[in-house]
């Protein structure tokens, strides 16, 4: 990488995280009251689905308003008591803002790319996830979680 640095005329993007402090919850975990797993009636089946509803995400842009950007959603590669990132797969639906995909632990998703033109953006995503529950190891009272986050790529 240092050797494309030196070379003159070539362009690089850079990559940084987004500040999302003024999102409303960051956080997300698979056990509490509200996120009960949907799973049919009588499935024997390891895999568990949880549904979180709309998690609401505001992302400070003002630094890069005018400038081509690429921005990514990413999953943690470290999910405390998942022994394996094949043990869960995250999904999502946008309002529209932003692309609707999916991903797994140490996953960088592209989800939107433009021109920023805001100071702020916000985004809401239908939030699940689809847990392997044979890759789970948590301690007694451990909730299932992570806090995923946004990198913003600008362009040359």
């Amino acid at each position: 990488m240092a050797g494309i640095a030196l070379v003159p005329g070539v362009a690089m993007a850079l990559v940084e995280r987004l500040d999302d402090s003024t999102s409303p919850s960051a956080q997300v975990r698979a056990q509490s009251d509200d996120n009960a797993p949907v799973t049919a009636p009588g499935n024997a089946s390891p895999i568990v689905r949880i549904a979180f509803g709309r998690v609401q995400y505001r992302l400070a842009t003002a630094r890069y308003v005018g400038r081509q950007a690429r921005i990514y959603y990413v999953l943690p590669m470290a999910v405390p008591g998942l022994r394996s990132p094949a043990g869960l797969q995250v999904s999502w639906r946008t309002n529209g803002l932003f692309a609707s995909g999916s991903g797994r632990p140490g996953d960088r998703v592209p989800v939107w790319s433009g021109t920023v033109r805001d100071a702020w953006m916000t985004e809401a995503l239908d939030l699940s996830w689809q847990v392997d529950a044979r890759e789970v190891r948590l301690s007694r009272g451990m909730p299932l979680g992570f806090e995923a986050y946004f990198e913003i790529e600008t362009l040359p």
